[in-house]
């Protein structure tokens, strides 16, 4: 084999050291794959299950917005909590809490008369509870993987999710329409208790000893810290506005009948994912770039693109690309958003950034499922797409002129990702010799 095939096979190979290095990673990573599994089935049941009972554009827009408000308040205190309780507890309690939620939509969906406010209020309830279990997992990550693999961490994380995200909504949309939707909601039960039992065996992972206790003034703290660093506000203000112009997903039921292949409705669900899973495959090169900022506005972009492309497209294998790509985009835009916050964040405001990156990555699709929603109201589903993606592009490249210093950004020299890896070096140096 040729030195040069050699070089970029090498270049764009994934990088294990955080599995190979830390059993805790290893068990995090492992209830990560299972629990995602059932997740994106029930991402694919609740808005069949909602057309179904409604068949109604604003019923199935009107899912993401009730999770809004528990995502908000329960994110930002879910950070909060994460950075001043022991982390593995949080995790295994939320863990338990999802699994009676989906235990909940089993048994409504059984009943003879499903009952749509219960998609309603146990969607919000689970959705609160997912998003004060959030910033633990997201923090704890920083904590069990070296400074030196928080990159290979981040296409770790991807994979593992966009595993998830291919095989799941296909076999959600293959289960909703043979089997039903309590069946679907059986398996993300099942999944749940599975994923407990790796979490059980976690060590303990107990705040700093001068940690701040977990209150309103700690919030306005972590708060205050995001506000005064614009990379970092560019990190959240290019995903939410990415998310809120061109996040479309509430759609695709129907769109999978204006293409006249409702069979396909998994297939599309599972789009973003394949592209998404190409990306990660192939991501090697991501740990290699140091200008973060820049490379979240090129992706973002081509996000926008895509998605536009989305609505242009006349038949639903061309659907199926145009989502892939936009879904590739989106996950090299992760890697380097989740690289630049566990490389630059100090571990005593980890929890609390996490909560905030989490309003930033969870409030935008909920947003823009609405948006989409009432668009294809007024205009129809290919124009809703079309639409947001043109103002995703120009909402982006605005907020690239905006913040000079966000699309800057460049770890080599950042005084923030300078001093962090720093202090990891003395504490890793101080461990050692202990």
């Amino acid at each position: 084999m040729p030195d040069r095939v050699r070089r970029l096979l090498r270049h764009l190979s994934i990088d294990l050291s955080p599995l190979r290095d830390s059993r805790d990673y290893r068990l995090l990573f492992g209830a990560g794959v299972i629990t995602m599994f059932g997740t994106f089935i029930t991402l694919v049941a609740v808005p069949y299950q909602m057309k179904e009972l409604t068949d109604s554009y604003l019923a199935v827009g009107l899912v993401s917005l009730a999770e809004f408000v528990p995502m908000v308040v329960c994110g930002l205190w879910g950070g909060a909590l994460a950075d001043a309780l022991d982390r593995r507890k949080i995790i295994v309690l939320s863990e338990l809490g999802l699994l009676v939620t989906s235990a909940a939509l089993t048994v409504n969906a059984m009943l003879p008369n499903p009952q749509v406010w219960v998609l309603y209020v146990v969607g919000a309830i689970s959705t609160g509870i997912a998003c004060l279990q959030r910033p633990s997992m997201e923090a704890v990550f920083q904590q069990v993987v070296k400074h030196e693999h928080q990159g290979a961490a981040a296409v770790l994380a991807s994979l593992r999710w966009n595993f998830g995200a291919i095989v799941a909504p296909a076999l959600g949309g293959l289960l909703v329409t043979t089997a039903g939707t309590a069946a679907a909601y059986g398996v993300d039960a099942v999944t749940f208790l599975l994923s407990l039992v790796l979490l059980w065996r976690i060590r303990s992972l107990p705040p700093a000893e001068d940690a701040t206790p977990a209150s309103l003034k700690s919030l306005v703290e972590g708060v205050r810290y995001a506000v005064g660093r614009s990379d970092l506000m560019g990190t959240y203000l290019v995903d939410i506005a990415a998310m809120v112009f061109a996040m479309g997903t509430a759609l695709f039921p129907f769109l999978a009948d204006e293409l006249h292949a409702p069979q396909a409705l998994g297939m599309l669900y599972s789009a973003a994912a394949v592209g998404a899973l190409i990306a990660s495959l192939t991501g090697g090169w991501t740990a290699r770039v140091q200008r973060h900022g820049l490379g979240v506005i090129v992706a973002a972009t081509l996000w926008g693109v895509a998605v536009a492309l989305t609505g242009l497209a006349p038949n639903v294998w061309l659907v199926f690309v145009c989502i892939a790509l936009a879904g590739a985009a989106d996950m090299v835009s992760g890697i380097f958003r989740m690289t630049m916050w566990n490389q630059t964040i100090p571990r005593e405001l980890r929890g609390r950034l996490a909560g905030i990156e989490l309003l930033s990555y969870a409030s935008g699709p909920m947003l823009g499922n609405t948006r989409a929603s009432l668009m294809a109201n007024f205009g129809g589903t290919r124009f809703s797409l079309s639409a947001g993606g043109l103002l995703c592009v120009a909402a982006v490249l605005g907020l690239a002129a905006a913040l000079p210093k966000f699309r800057r950004y460049d770890a080599r020299t950042d005084e923030h990702a300078l001093a962090e890896k720093a202090r990891r070096e003395e504490s890793a140096a101080q461990d050692a010799s202990a």
